[in-house]
Formats: structure tokens, sequence, C-alpha cells
């Protein structure tokens, strides 16, 4: 496991935030075709299908928990349909922040690094600045419940009617490395293994009791979204930002396969801006606080560190380089 000293204290959380100003621009989505109606025990439907390429399905979900439909892209091995006889794991992807479900798709060659791979690939509308976080809403609880229509009803939806099985892995990019991680740890078993590149994985970072710019630094960056919307007081509800802080729950890792990775800031051998990059830094702080946090437990994680920034060439060889890792906890050659 190759690893660089852990860098001394960084720009902070706000910093960490950055990323959902730099993401990719959103795309137009694909205009639904004939729908289906296939409901769940969680009240969760799909209510529309669209094959919007080869292998690549959008569903539309109507979904309880975000009281809204939201959208679900697959792509589905060689073989698949809904009628088939044989059921097939899957691999989650988590976009990042101020982003949506086709990030995967228009930023990576997923569908042709998977293309001979017997897996379902799971790319989930997870919002704009969603945090894959049911939201506390001032203690009111309600939509959005990110969460939950993760991985209650959406994975109900695939179990019953897209011939998913229990084996999972999943990986995510920047806000999605903080899914990823949460996930993995919120619902130990769920999955056998989690990779995040450039993922903020310390949300507690650098934070002391009484900072007050956890609260308006996610407004700054995604704007109408505040954090006291999503967890609350950082020190009146202290439990609930514990427990959506990766690095609180790494102990919860224990067992999962686990693959970190994250540039320095500096443009590397993919490119990227002349200067150095301090949204890649801030996460390069923190993805070392959570592998160290990992080692003092004694807990396995093969870390990447390298020169690059917060962008989906990165981001592409970082799943390229995970990929066979992934695989092999699924059981696949």
């Amino acid at each position: 496991m190759l690893r660089r000293p852990t860098p001394g204290a960084g720009p902070g959380f706000l910093a960490l935030l950055l990323p959902l100003v730099l993401a990719a621009a959103l795309v137009p989505g694909v205009p639904a075709l004939a729908g289906t109606a296939a409901a769940t025990a969680t009240g969760a439907k799909v209510v529309a299908e669209t094959t919007v390429a080869p292998r690549t399905i959008d569903l539309t979900v109507q979904s309880p928990a975000m009281d809204d439909r939201e959208k679900v892209r697959l792509l589905v091995p060689s073989g698949w349909s809904k009628n088939a006889e044989r059921t097939w794991p899957a691999l989650w992807l988590l976009h990042g922040g101020v982003d949506d479900y086709t990030a995967w798709t228009r930023g990576t060659d997923v569908a042709s690094l998977t293309a001979g791979t017997p897996v379902i690939v799971v790319m989930p509308e997870g919002g704009s600045c969603g945090n894959y976080s049911d939201w506390w809403n001032y203690g009111d609880g309600g939509s959005p419940e990110w969460e939950t229509f993760h991985m209650k009803e959406l994975r109900a939806i695939l179990e019953n009617g897209y011939r998913a099985n229990s084996r999972r892995v999943i990986a995510g990019n920047s806000m999605g490395g903080l899914g990823t991680m949460l996930y993995a740890a919120r619902f130990p078993g769920m999955f056998q293994a989690a990779a995040a590149f450039s993922g903020y994985v310390d949300t507690m970072y650098g934070y002391k009791p009484g900072d007050d710019s956890i609260g308006w630094g996610p407004s700054f960056s995604c704007p109408g979204t505040d954090w006291r919307r999503v967890w609350g007081e950082p020190d009146a509800q202290a439990a609930i930002w514990h427990a959506h802080n990766p690095t609180d729950l790494a102990g919860r890792l224990a067992g999962v396969k686990l693959y970190v990775a994250c540039g320095n800031g500096k443009a590397g051998s993919l490119g990227g801006l002349p200067i150095t990059d301090p949204v890649e830094t801030a996460a390069n702080d923190v993805s070392h606080a959570f592998a160290d946090r990992l080692d003092a437990l004694g807990i396995p994680v093969t870390t990447r560190f390298f020169d690059g920034q917060h962008s989906w060439p990165y981001w592409q060889r970082d799943l390229h380089d995970a990929y066979p890792m992934l695989m092999r906890a699924l059981g696949i050659a």
C-alpha cells in the first residue's frame, strides 16, 4: 500500500464543497418511452423505461421517500432481460455534486469497460447537493430522503424486477465518494467492496466546536442549500453529523474491500489546470485522514495518491484501477 505522509490542516470543510461548483454541467434528459408499473413493498414503482443506448436503460421511479420522480440509469450485461432465469450482481456508481445520474456514462468509458462483464451497473440520481442522506430538515424530517430512496426503494426495485441479486459493490467520485463510504458503513453487509475517488470522506475534518462556517459554506457552493437542513447544527446535532461522517464510521467497514484514490491538486499525467486545484487538495487531506483512521483500526485499504486534479480523466483512471478489485469482490474473474 503506497502512502504519502498525511498533510497538515487543509482549507477546511468549505473547500470540500467546492467540487460541487466545478463538476461537469448537466445534460438534458431523454424523453421517456413506454413505461412499466413495477411496484415494491416500499411503495416505490417504476413508471417509465427508456432505452437510450445499447445496454443502457433509464428508469423513472415514483419515490415516496423523495415525494417525486427520480431517474436511475442502468447498464445491463449481455443476455440480460427482466424475464431471465438467472440474476446478476450489481456495481453501483454514485455521481458527484452539481451533476446527475448520467455523469458516469457521460464522463467515462464505463459502458465499454463493463461490456464483457456479467454485472448490472446502477447509476442513480443523487441530487445536485443531496449528500446521499435523509435530510434532517430542521428536525422535521421528510423528503429529500436520498438514503431511503437508494438503499430501500431502489434496491427492492432492482432485486424484484430487474434481476439484480444480493451481491453488490459501490464506487463514486467527489460527493459520490462520500456516499460510497457512507452506504457501505451505514449498511454493514450490503456491499462487498467500496471505492472512493476524490471523495470528501471526513466531513468534520478540521472542525472545531462553535465553528459556524459549516452552515453558510454549502449555501455558497450549492445555492439554496443549507447544511443545517441536511444534518442540523454541527454542535447541537453532533450525533447526526458523526453518523454521516465516514471517518467516524470507519470501524463498521471491517470486512469490506476498500479503495481510496485522490490527487494532490497538481496537474498530473492526465493534464489539468496550470495552478494547484484547491478542491482536490482539500479532498486529498480528508482522503489521507480517512485512510489513516482505517490503518489505526487495522482495516485494510488500498490507496492511490498521485499528482492529479478534480476531473473526469483522473476518475476514469481510478475506476479502471479499482475495477479488478471490485469485480473480484463479486466473484467475477
